[in-house]
């Protein structure tokens, strides 16, 4: 990856998976990084094979659960204070437990619930909060493919909070149309994290993580409004999942 022009990134969610893997790639670009999650020790782990690899980066951490609200206004503004500025924010924290409504499995679907969408919201304003005080930044959420339509059993709930918070990133698009604040969601599919191990044995359509997150950097740097990640194949089946009539949608779940 070439040396871009250099920005603060700041990335929730960030000890492990897509969140650690986009962390290196950005790294590899030039940008300095502001990261934070619930597991420091992995945190720092991953400051230090950063720098080991890019000694001239600046990485600042800090433990971050998303889900105390309290926390996440301190921790960004924290981060603000650190650098004096944040130019991108990602929110990549997430959950994926759940279970099919009505048996039981409340108390894992209100997890997903307050991870996924409730804490996603409180680091929308935090990031926001810093984005206004500066007039300028990038506001990155990711979402999901199971954001395009309502998905069965397991995923129901984990597919409702994705299309929660692709809804809250186009609401402030909407809103910030024009200004100097710009706003990208990311729909990634199939991409190897520690999220979806299970699924990784059991579909063709999985990515690496490294070429899944390329792909994800890519269309956020280019400061895309919206992508399916990788774009093959998920942009094309984004149109299947969005209009198959429901029988034929039944099927390919």
């Amino acid at each position: 990856m070439s040396r871009g022009t250099a920005k603060t990134v700041l990335i929730t969610g960030a000890s492990s998976g897509l969140g650690a893997e986009m962390a290196r790639q950005f790294a590899a670009l030039g940008h300095d990084l502001a990261l934070c999650a619930r597991r420091l020790d992995r945190l720092e782990e991953l400051r230090a094979e950063i720098l080991a690899a890019h000694p001239d980066r600046r990485v600042e951490i800090r433990a971050l659960d998303v889900t105390d609200d309290d926390q996440v206004f301190e921790v960004f503004r924290g981060f603000a204070s650190d650098f004096g500025s944040i130019d991108r924010v990602v929110i990549n924290a997430g959950l994926g437990k759940g279970a099919p409504l009505g048996t039981g499995g409340y108390a894992a679907n209100r997890e997903t619930a307050m991870t996924n969408f409730v804490a996603a919201l409180a680091q929308s304003e935090a990031a926001m909060e810093i984005f206004r005080a500066q007039d300028a930044g990038h506001f990155v959420m990711i979402s999901s493919m199971s954001a395009m339509r309502g998905l069965p059993r397991t995923m129901t709930t984990y597919a409702a909070t994705k299309a929660g918070v692709a809804h809250l990133a186009e609401g402030l698009r909407n809103e910030l149309h024009g200004t100097p604040i710009k706003v990208t969601v990311l729909y990634p599919g199939y991409i190897a994290s520690e999220m979806n191990e299970k699924v990784a044995q059991s579909t063709p359509m999985m990515a690496s993580t490294e070429k899944g997150v390329r792909a994800m950097v890519d269309a956020i740097e280019k400061e895309k409004d919206s992508a399916c990640v990788p774009a093959l194949p998920w942009a094309p089946l984004s149109l299947v999942m969005k209009h198959a009539p429901l029988p034929v949608f039944k099927k390919l779940m």
